[in-house]
């Protein structure tokens, strides 16, 4: 399977190519950018051209990309809206297309080949209309990213419309053949457990998610320092006819100080073999 390392453990640093070779001397083969403007500012044809420039001349892919989570710099804090496909008014579904959509541009120079999304916010509920608003985003969106060359993969979250079986009805009624998911492991074993999420979602799951917590909150801890039964979590994951990619998304405040980091992610890694 393929070792990939999220840079939201760099998220409060802006991504440079510094963060980049620390990955590759960490052994991951590919990263997963975070798009959050203080860290990867894809508004900025500057810095994409950056981070292109050194993707070009480097083994390291970009396996993926996570869509934004918010618009502004501060992640929320100062009052800017969640990024939410899901959301009942017009306006900000649309505003939240937009958002994904900038995020989505830069493949035309970063060649990641998966955007990782997010449905909807922590207290959406399920209902028949959360279901219509679901398949037309990632309706949207797939058209969207195919002419880039990305696919987009659709993450299982805290909130109803993102279990595992919904999730599933999701990309059946509407047809969603090129969508995928990815099984963020942590979220599962906080919710229906991640045995549970892996026989349910496992068809369709192209990338994961690896972190641990103690079930109670999204900690994003290195595997092994939470709850999560990771022999029977590796066990079922390799079981997959089409191995995922794993990617390791920690807690940016294990990204600093820098000493000796890439030998942890390296550890990390060796875990999962």
């Amino acid at each position: 399977m393929l070792r990939v390392l999220s840079t939201h453990l760099f998220l409060n640093q802006r991504l440079h190519p510094g963060l980049l070779e620390l990955a590759s001397r960490a052994g991951a083969q590919a990263v997963e950018i975070f798009a959050a403007r203080q860290h990867f500012d894809y508004t900025s044809r500057e810095h994409v051209n950056e981070l292109a420039e050194w993707f070009g001349e480097n083994s390291l892919e970009p396996f993926s990309m996570h869509a934004p989570l918010f618009p502004d710099r501060e992640m929320g804090r100062a009052g800017a809206p969640a990024v939410n496909v899901l959301h009942p008014e017009k306006s900000r579904r649309i505003d939240a297309m937009d958002e994904i959509k900038r995020a989505l541009e830069t493949a035309e120079h970063i060649h990641f080949k998966n955007l990782v999304v997010h449905l909807g916010e922590k207290t959406d509920t399920w209902s028949p209309r959360a279901l219509e608003y679901a398949e037309t985003a990632l309706e949207h969106l797939g058209a969207f990213a195919r002419p880039l060359g990305v696919r987009i993969l659709v993450e299982n979250l805290l909130n109803e419309p993102t279990t595992p079986e919904h999730l599933m009805l999701i990309l059946e009624m509407g047809h969603l053949h090129q969508a995928g998911l990815c099984l963020d492991l942590g979220h599962a074993h906080m919710t229906e457990g991640v045995t549970h999420a892996l026989s349910t979602m496992g068809s369709r799951v192209a990338s994961v998610h690896v972190h641990d917590n103690h079930g109670l909150k999204d900690e994003h801890l290195w595997p092994g320092e939470g709850t999560i039964d990771w022999a029977a979590t590796m066990s079922g994951l390799k079981a997959l006819k089409n191995p995922p990619a794993l990617v390791l998304e920690l807690d940016s405040k294990f990204g600093e100080p820098h000493h000796g980091l890439d030998e942890r992610i390296r550890q990390a890694f060796d875990k999962l073999a």
